[in-house]
């Protein structure tokens, strides 16, 4: 796929344009969004994603445009297993409703950081390592493995890493917060608020999810380009998604184990694609591996579709007989 020049600009100028806006305009007037302002623009993000797809099909061909709507839809499952988290951090630390906006848009913000860093050094290790397949691919099934051993997604704690801890021995913080200061005055001496803590937190989350989320996609498509426009468009959308469904985030009670079968069959498409095109020497003699399939997009795209339709379906009706019985038992 050859992506011109002005065309990565424009991209990545668009793409600072709506964060600008994002920060000068809605972070400068903290706020809970209505339900009517999330919506708005969260379609207005999913159409983009929608009419992007569209116009690589029409300028690259239908292939292309099938590898961007698995790496979006797969980021997108990814990043919604990101809000159970920022979810419990926001309870955890008593952010207030009208400061939460603005520590998802700074959420948001290192998550595009860090996963453009990571897009850059993975595009670079592709293409001067044919084997790093292999450790993307079992990195992936770990994952799936550990994610499937967690079980449901009704997580209702968070430990703290080893950062925030050393944060909350070494650093002295108020204990309320002052809007979206990060330190304040207090007797004459600077201290941090609790607001820094929780960004702390939020950055930390958001570069383990990195190291997931992109070996996931990149063994959908080595595209740098689809790769980094499926990202923006994943996280784009996700501040409003967080406040328009809120707590129906806790109804997806098997999301985890829907993303756990996803990253397995990524993870195992990696290692196939390893082996086909297998320059290891103690592998096959260093010969391509002739028994193992490429496993192509287009099947992909369905075992994605299909694994999210099935999750969301199971965890609606499991929710829903839960409420049932709760409702029987009351």
């Amino acid at each position: 796929m050859n992506v011109p020049t002005w065309v990565w600009l424009s991209t990545v100028g668009v793409a600072l344009l709506f964060l600008l806006v994002d920060v000068f305009v809605i972070g400068r007037r903290p706020h809970e969004p209505s339900m009517g302002e999330s919506a708005r623009h969260l379609a207005f993000f999913v159409v983009a994603a929608v009419a992007f797809g569209l116009g690589v099909w029409a300028f690259a061909g239908p292939r292309y445009s099938a590898e961007f709507f698995a790496g979006w839809l797969t980021e997108y499952s990814l990043s919604v297993d990101n809000l159970f988290i920022f979810l419990i951090i926001m309870a955890k630390f008593a952010v207030p409703r009208q400061l939460q906006q603005t520590a998802l848009l700074v959420g948001i913000i290192l998550a595009l950081v860090f996963r453009g860093v990571f897009i850059g050094v993975g595009a670079a290790a592709i293409n001067n390592f044919s084997w790093i397949f292999y450790l993307f691919g079992a990195f992936l099934v770990y994952t799936a493995i550990h994610l499937a051993r967690e079980g449901q997604s009704d997580e209702d704690d968070y430990d703290e890493n080893a950062l925030i801890r050393w944060t909350r021995k070494h650093l002295r913080a108020t204990n309320d917060y002052h809007g979206v200061r990060l330190t304040v005055m207090q007797e004459g001496k600077r201290v941090v608020t609790p607001m820094l803590i929780v960004l702390i937190a939020l950055g930390t989350t958001d570069l383990l999810f990195a190291l997931d989320s992109i070996p996931a996609i990149y063994g959908l498509t080595k595209e740098p380009y689809l790769v980094l426009m499926a990202n923006v468009f994943a996280l784009m959308g996700l501040r409003q998604l967080y406040f328009l469904i809120g707590g129906l985030l806790q109804r997806l009670v098997y999301l985890s184990l829907g993303l756990a079968v996803l990253l397995f069959f990524i993870g195992v498409k990696l290692i196939l694609h390893a082996l086909h095109e297998n320059e290891l020497p103690f592998i096959n003699g260093g010969e391509p591996v002739g028994w193992a399939p490429d496993i192509p997009i287009w099947l992909s795209l369905v075992v994605i579709v299909g694994t999210l339709a099935v999750t969301a379906a199971a965890s609606l009706a499991k929710t829903r007989r839960d409420g049932r019985q709760a409702a029987v038992n009351g």
